[in-house]
């Protein structure tokens, strides 16, 4: 067998200046692409296919009100791969959430006066708190906007009888709640922080994004998440701690996927 060649790297390749590899600063343009980036490939996309799916009802013969869907389905036949496809989901939600707080951890930014993100139990009864202000009026708004006819019939989750159902149900009440809060608001509303934007439109950005991938639900769905996504937003602003409002949308979401059933066998809800 002839001996290959070594390759030759070039003096020119070696003898490079590592000054050309320095970080760039981040400029406003950069904070804009940045933003824009992060939420084309996570929420911002659901809330495009959020918003194609309500098309989708609306020019249907059928009325939104006699129409379902589920938010925590089977995503497999045999149980052990629903079991493992649920658990990449809830993986790749965690991991969009920590991609916000690690852009803003490597734009320098101190996570513990901006994010409060060494949470302790004090951090426990205000999520508690938040949870029943959000909840109660927001179910009330669901039954109110489903018997108009504004919404569709909300199944919460729809996995079959298996040992794994409710850690999975709480794991991916848990994967919504660090998603959307580090993204939605600790790492948009600090980047818009950074961007010198008014209060108000920082609050109407973060608000109106959590309403739209929502918007399968009906618009409800999107009124409902449009009114939690102003709250959420001020009392961040106010208290600047991110695990009341991850305790507080866990604890609805994991309220929602395990109650939710019961509820609809016992004829509570629709």
């Amino acid at each position: 067998m002839p001996k290959l060649p070594r390759p030759v790297l070039s003096r020119a390749r070696l003898s490079r200046d590592p000054e050309a590899d320095a970080p760039r600063p981040l400029s406003r343009r950069a904070m804009w692409w940045e933003i824009a980036l992060v939420f084309t490939i996570t929420l911002g996309m659901s809330g495009l296919r959020s918003l194609l799916s309500l098309l989708d009802s609306l020019t249907s013969p059928v009325p939104l009100a006699s129409q379902s869907v589920t938010i925590v389905a089977p995503q497999a036949q045999a149980d052990f791969l629903d079991l493992l496809r649920q658990l990449c989901s809830i993986a790749l939600g965690i991991a969009w959430g920590a991609l916000g707080v690690y852009l803003l951890w490597r734009g320098g930014v101190n996570l513990a006066d901006r994010l409060g993100l060494r949470g302790g139990w004090r951090d426990v009864p205000p999520g508690l708190g938040l949870a029943a202000l959000i909840g109660i009026p927001g179910l009330g708004l669901y039954m109110l906007s489903y018997a108009l006819g504004f919404s569709l019939q909300v199944q919460a989750a729809a996995l079959n009888d298996v040992w794994w159902r409710i850690p999975v149900l709480i794991l991916a009440a848990l994967q919504n709640g660090v998603a959307e809060e580090f993204l939605v608001i600790g790492y948009l509303l600090t980047r818009l922080e950074q961007l010198r934007l008014p209060v108000v439109a920082m609050v109407a950005f973060s608000a109106v994004l959590r309403g739209s991938y929502h918007l399968y639900q009906g618009f409800g769905g999107f009124v409902g998440n449009l009114a939690m996504g102003v709250v959420f937003a001020l009392v961040f602003l106010h208290w600047r701690r991110i695990w009341p409002l991850v305790i507080a949308h866990t604890l609805l979401d994991t309220v929602t996927f395990i109650g939710y059933p019961l509820a609809k066998s016992w004829g509570w809800v629709p």
